[in-house]
């Protein structure tokens, strides 16, 4: 149960970082946005980004096996850095319809996966 519950936060936790490090790039199609400053933008970005905090923390101590999780710090990376390539790949699809996959992203991302494999391999 706690290795589903770190997922879970991991997924909250990646949802809210890819909102605060590329959601704002569409910022400027909100007409409360449009007259906004850089330092504006950052602030409320680093406000999303706190957010994240709020996940990813209780989701690495409560999935860290010296706490009494299933998972080692290693694997608790790898998780995290998959689910932030798909969280990040169904945001850029939502909402940037501009942007394209091509198959050597596929590729590389299938090379991603393998490394989860390979890490929790015994």
């Amino acid at each position: 149960m706690k290795g589903l519950y770190t997922i879970l936060l991991l997924i909250l936790s990646n949802t809210f970082m890819t909102m605060a490090w590329y959601g704002h790039l569409k910022f400027k199609e909100l007409k409360w946005f449009e007259n906004l400053g850089l330092i504006a933008i950052v602030l409320i970005s680093w406000g999303l980004a706190l957010f994240e905090y709020f996940f990813q923390v209780p989701a690495n101590r409560i999935g860290y096996k010296a706490n009494g999780g299933p998972f080692s710090l290693v694997e608790l990376k790898v998780i995290q850095e998959v689910i932030t390539l798909i969280v990040f790949v169904a945001f850029t699809l939502l909402f940037f319809k501009n942007e394209t996959f091509r198959l050597n992203h596929v590729i590389g991302f299938v090379f991603l996966v393998l490394a989860v494999y390979f890490i929790f391999k015994k």
